[in-house]
């Protein structure tokens, strides 16, 4: 009836006759087993008195929540997007909830959500995209991770081996070479790169692998104009190479947002994709289906990814840290058409 209170933990110790420590380790899942006659003494109490547990009590009792942490750096991007849909669907299926953190790239921000999710008692955290080449900030997040290790928490990462934890390596370098290959094999010889910050890791290594390739095949080094890891970024760095930079026949950008973009900044100049000048992108993000011309890309299985980032920290572990690699996949579309 209204205004009852609300039935607690005591309530359904004193109604199951048994000590308050007794009913807490029945009700909120502690690892240390309580007789079965016990148990459901309690739960028939519990059940007789509409008692809800408490779901801080029960991180306290079994030393973690069933929370995964997952810090990603743009949810608003598709790349992200994606890993995540793939890492909760797996979650759902060991009934465990997904705390999603949005760090916008900012170092801080990635630092205050780890500790805060160790305070919350996550089960486990996964990091998508924490791959800046700042030492200090990487030295940080590390000394942050070992101790939430230490407390018997469970982490992976979906970066570049750069952390104590498992980690999903994405095989950057190789696929962009891959790419740059093709290209040159259907007879584009002029290059340019769209990158972003020099200091994100992916994209320096998706502009080494392009530039390596290139090299090999023409021995001549692709022209390079570096903007954000965005889709406004794309299509700035775009712009530019079209009133200013040298003439290319094609340009990689190192993500399929820069890509987009830069065919927006094609239309808006009056230069067709595919007849007047090839672009090609790298990840295959879902949004590309809308896309005309179709975007030549490399393609990442990216919820696969997600997937495989939850299974590192919810496996037996390991007492050395391992690896698992991804390689990607070169799709060739009508943005890049070979050269006649």
């Amino acid at each position: 009836m209204a205004g009852e209170r609300a039935a607690t933990l005591s309530d359904v110790a004193r109604e199951a006759g048994v000590s308050l420590a007794t009913a807490s380790r029945a009700l909120n899942g502690s690892d240390r087993v309580v007789r079965p006659e016990l148990q459901e003494r309690v739960l028939a109490a519990a059940n007789k008195l509409g008692y809800t547990p408490n779901a801080n009590a029960q991180a306290m009792a079994r030393g973690s929540t069933e929370t995964v942490g997952l810090l990603v750096k743009d949810i608003s991007d598709p790349y992200f997007s994606t890993i995540a849909g793939g890492l909760a669907d797996e979650a759902e299926k060991h009934g465990l909830l997904v705390m999603l953190c949005n760090t916008g790239g900012q170092p801080e921000r990635e630092q205050k959500f780890l500790a805060a999710l160790r305070r919350q008692r996550s089960r486990a955290i996964v990091l998508a995209g924490s791959d800046t080449a700042d030492v200090r900030h990487t030295s940080e997040i590390a000394d942050l991770l070992t101790s939430y290790l230490d407390g018997g928490g469970r982490a992976a990462a979906i970066s570049q081996p750069r952390l104590p934890v498992d980690t999903v390596v994405i095989d950057n370098h190789g696929g962009a070479k891959a790419l740059a290959e093709r290209l040159v094999g259907l007879g584009y010889r002029r290059a340019a790169v769209l990158t972003g910050p020099e200091n994100l890791l992916v994209s320096a290594e998706r502009h080494a692998g392009f530039a390596e390739g290139w090299r090999e095949a023409t021995g001549s080094e692709p022209a390079c104009v570096s903007d954000e890891f965005s889709r406004d970024g794309g299509r700035r760095a775009m712009t530019r190479l079209l009133e200013e930079g040298p003439k290319v026949d094609c340009v990689f950008a190192v993500n399929d947002l820069m890509a987009v973009g830069a065919l927006a900044a094609c239309r808006q100049a009056g230069v067709e994709v595919g007849p007047d000048l090839a672009v090609a992108g790298f990840d295959d993000i879902a949004t590309l289906r809308d896309v005309t011309p179709g975007l030549t890309t490399v393609r990442l299985p990216l919820a696969d990814i997600g997937r495989l980032a939850l299974e590192l920290v919810l496996g037996k572990p390991s007492a050395e840290l391992r690896k698992r690699s991804v390689h990607g996949e070169v799709v060739l579309r009508e943005s890049t058409p070979p050269r006649t």
